[in-house]
């Protein structure tokens, strides 16, 4: 079997995760699996197994359980939500949706575009380790949280402050915060290990070429327990 011939015959995102670009090669949009909205523990049973979990193996998370953790953390729940824009899973000031998640695999870094539900390409290559720990440079997913400023004034509905630096940082802050804790809340709920932390700020914005109105926040490490 030629290589041609290899790549047709298995799902897209197994290729993807088995190895590391090449260089020079493009990385290829991640179209993600219909997430699942149901299983899993209850939810009073994931608070109460809901912890930072450093340990953190190298085992790739299957297609399934990434599309379900990108969709906990901050997917499309509701085609209507408020101000006339789509619902996610975790609120935002006036709607503004003002936070991006960058998802860093072994193989590249792709920016989550939730209401297309897939991962879109930003730049080839492993950039874990700038997630900040020791740990995270082996596990499969690390989250980086990016404010995009510019959203505040887009947003359908222009709330009193929204356009003031120090209400937005209380903003953007506090809507990282209910993201992060979706994730921490599925980990628990399916036995995932989970490490919300600070990260690598001086390289990242130009690695993950954002733009002057992005600013890197945080970021969070997940997988199986090692």
């Amino acid at each position: 079997m030629n290589r041609r011939t290899f790549l047709k015959t298995v799902p897209a995102f197994a290729v993807l995760a088995g190895a590391r670009s090449s260089p020079g090669r493009d990385l290829q949009p991640i179209e993600l699996v219909k997430p699942q909205t149901d299983g899993g523990k209850s939810v009073l049973a994931a608070l109460k197994e809901r912890r930072t979990n450093r340990n953190i193996g190298s085992a790739k998370l299957p297609p399934q359980v990434l599309s379900n953790l990108l969709w906990a953390a901050f997917g499309v729940n509701r085609e209507s939500g408020p101000f006339g824009g789509p619902g996610r899973t975790a609120a935002s000031a006036s709607n503004s949706q003002e936070i991006d998640l960058y998802v860093a695999l072994p193989e590249g870094v792709y920016l989550y575009e939730a209401a297309a539900r897939r991962l879109a390409p930003v730049v080839a290559g492993d950039f874990r380790r700038r997630s900040g720990r020791r740990s995270a440079a082996r596990a499969p997913v690390n989250i980086f949280y990016v404010v995009d400023i510019a959203k505040y004034s887009k947003a359908p509905f222009q709330e009193p402050g929204l356009r003031d630096p120090d209400v937005q940082k209380s903003y953007y802050y506090v809507a990282t915060g209910l993201i992060a804790q979706n994730v921490y809340l599925f980990a628990a709920s399916q036995g995932l290990a989970a490490h919300f932390h600070n990260c690598d700020k001086r390289n990242t914005p130009k690695e993950f070429k954002l733009r002057a109105e992005q600013r890197v926040l945080f970021s969070q490490t997940v997988g199986y327990p090692a």
